[in-house]
C-alpha cells in the first residue's frame, strides 16, 4: 500500500522519556517539580509520574530559563510569576524560528 502511516501520539510520557527529551537526569525533573508549581504531572496508582504535552511545555519553559538563559532558580521563579505566558510565547517563537532556519538550511543544501 502506498499510504503513509500516521504516527500515534502518546497522551502521557514517563519521567524518563521527559528527561531524555531535554538530555537531563530524571532527578532534575523531580527537583524542578518540587521547586516550580508550574510542573504538576499526574501520578498513576503506582505513583509513577505521567507527563502530558502541557507538562512538557512547562518543563521546556523552565529548561529554557535555567539551562539556556542561565537564570537562577529564584530568577526563573520570579520571571514566571511576573508573566508565564510571555515566557512561553517567546519560547514558541524561538522554536518556530529555529524550525524555519532548519528548513531554509535544508533547501540551501539541496540547491547546491
Amino acid at each position: 500500500m502506498a499510504y503513509k502511516e500516521k504516527e500515534i501520539e502518546k497522551l502521557y510520557y514517563s519521567i524518563g522519556e521527559v528527561a531524555e527529551m531535554f538530555n537531563v537526569a530524571p532527578s532534575l525533573i523531580r527537583f524542578w517539580e518540587s521547586e516550580f508549581e508550574l510542573i504538576q504531572p499526574k501520578k498513576n496508582r503506582k505513583g509513577n509520574r505521567q507527563f502530558t504535552k502541557e507538562d512538557i511545555v512547562n518543563v521546556r519553559t523552565i529548561y529554557h530559563l535555567v539551562k539556556e538563559k542561565g537564570f537562577t532558580l529564584q530568577g526563573a521563579k520570579d520571571m514566571l510569576k511576573n508573566d508565564t505566558q510571555a515566557v512561553k510565547s517567546k519560547i514558541e517563537l524561538l522554536d518556530s524560528l529555529s524550525r524555519v532556519r532548519q528548513f531554509l538550511v535544508e533547501v540551501r543544501d539541496k540547491l547546491q
